[in-house]
C-alpha cells in the first residue's frame, strides 16, 4: 500500500509519499507561506520522480491541523478535489500528531508538540510512547505558554519540545522547567508529511479512512476574523437590547 500525504498547516510546505517498507520520497519547501503557488507543481513533480501518479496511490492525506487558518484550507482543498477525482480515500491527520510521530522518543519522555497560535498561545497536546504508538494523552488544546508549564510542571518525566513555536518559547521553557526541557532539532520542527503519510496509512489498515467529502480542517480556536466577527455582532445586538 501507498500512502501520499500533504501538510501546508505552517510556512513549511510538505508532500510525502511512503508504502509499508518506508519513506519513498519528500518534498519540503519554506517559501513565506506561497503554499497557494507551490503545492501543485510540487505534488507533480514528486509524482513525476518516482514515475507514478495519483492512481498508484492506495490513500491521499491532509494534515488538517490545528495551524494556518489559510495554509489548511489550501492543502485540505487540494487533497479533497484530487482524492475525488481519483475516486482514493482519505485521511486527515491532525498536525500535532504527525509532529509527535516524527520524534523516536524513550518511553519515560513525554513529547509535546507546540504550533505558534500568536499572542504568546499555543497549539498543542502530550503525547507518551506506548505499544508502539504515540498516544495523545491530553487532548488538544489552545492555551496559553504559561498554562501549559503549568500543565506539566508537576509531571515526573522529560519533556521534549517540537513544532514551529519552539524558536520563539526556547528560553521561556528553559527558565520554567529547568533541566527537564528537550528540544527537538530545528530540522524537524515542521517536519509532519512523512509522519502524516505514516499515520495515514496505519488508518488504512484499520479501516477509519474518509470520503473526500468528509475530510476537513480541524480547527481548535476561530480565525481572528471570525472572531472580530462574533465580538462586534454581539456588541451591535447588546446596544440594541440596552436600548
Amino acid at each position: 500500500m501507498r500512502a501520499l500525504a500533504v501538510d501546508t498547516s505552517t510556512t513549511m510546505a510538505g508532500i510525502a509519499i511512503v508504502d509499508e517498507q518506508g519513506l519513498l520520497a519528500e518534498y519540503m519547501l519554506n517559501d513565506k507561506k506561497t503554499h497557494s503557488q507551490k503545492l501543485v507543481p510540487m505534488l507533480q513533480e514528486i509524482l513525476n520522480s518516482l514515475k507514478m501518479t495519483v492512481a498508484d496511490m492506495d490513500i491521499l492525506a491532509a494534515v488538517t491541523g490545528p495551524g494556518s487558518f489559510t495554509g489548511l484550507r489550501i492543502g485540505v482543498t487540494t487533497v479533497k478535489s484530487i482524492a475525488y477525482a481519483a475516486q482514493k480515500p482519505t485521511a486527515g491527520i491532525p498536525s500535532l500528531d504527525a509532529l509527535a510521530a516524527a520524534l523516536p522518543v524513550p518511553a519515560d519522555t513525554l513529547v509535546c508538540p507546540i504550533l505558534d497560535a500568536r499572542n504568546n498561545q499555543v497549539y498543542t497536546a502530550l503525547y507518551k510512547y506506548h505499544n508502539g504508538i504515540m498516544e495523545n494523552t491530553s487532548g488538544y488544546m489552545g492555551v496559553h505558554v504559561s498554562e501549559l508549564v503549568s500543565l506539566i510542571e508537576d509531571k515526573n518525566a522529560g519533556i521534549l519540545f517540537t513544532g514551529d513555536a519552539v524558536a520563539q518559547h526556547r528560553d521561556f521553557l528553559k527558565i520554567e522547567l529547568g533541566d527537564r526541557c528537550i528540544f527537538a532539532p530545528d530540522f524537524l520542527t515542521q517536519h509532519m508529511a512523512a509522519s502524516a503519510a505514516h499515520l495515514a496509512l496505519l488508518q488504512m489498515q484499520r479501516g477509519e479512512t474518509v470520503s473526500s467529502y468528509d475530510l476537513k480542517p480541524f480547527y481548535l480556536r476561530q480565525s481572528q476574523a471570525e472572531r472580530e466577527f462574533g465580538e462586534k455582532r454581539n456588541g451591535t445586538q447588546t446596544g440594541a437590547e440596552e436600548i
